[in-house]
């Protein structure tokens, strides 16, 4: 062996529709966990927003993968949903542009950190928003791949 180490990353090998395959456990996960949000309790929204969150973001990387990206340079993207939504707009994916805007709002105010550490942020979306923003990505993206 090498000085060079050869980093294997999971998921390296997953496919488009093995991609859509888990968003879709995810955005059925997101589903059971809005109706256990609470009024005036914002962090009981926390575990469905972070799952919802990263259901978009598996979605749009299945359309990535599909379309061509390296699973190296979706990863190079880490979070941030505004890239991955503007790569993906750039090869064919048509969201409304209220869509892409909350992707564009979503990534600015980082709100995957927050949702993750800050109970109760400030700067998170409304939970209409984040589910219709989750309907819409799920629909295209299946319809694509």
């Amino acid at each position: 062996m090498n000085d060079q180490t050869i980093t294997c990353y999971p998921g390296e090998g997953a496919t488009a529709a093995e991609m859509v395959a888990l968003a879709d456990e995810y955005r059925i996960a997101a589903q059971f966990l809005v109706q256990n949000g609470r009024p005036k309790v914002p962090s009981s929204r926390a575990p469905f927003r972070m799952v919802a969150i990263h259901a978009v973001e598996l979605y749009l990387n299945a359309f990535l993968l599909r379309s061509g990206h390296s699973a190296g340079q979706v990863r190079g993207l880490q979070h941030n949903l505004a890239a991955r939504a503007d790569l993906a707009v750039q090869i064919g994916l048509v969201l409304r542009k209220r869509t892409r805007e909350h992707l564009h709002t979503m990534s600015q105010s980082r709100e995957f950190l927050v949702t993750r550490y800050v109970p109760g942020g400030t700067t998170l979306s409304e939970i209409n928003r984040l589910q219709a923003t989750l309907t819409e990505v799920a629909q295209k993206v299946s319809a694509a791949i």
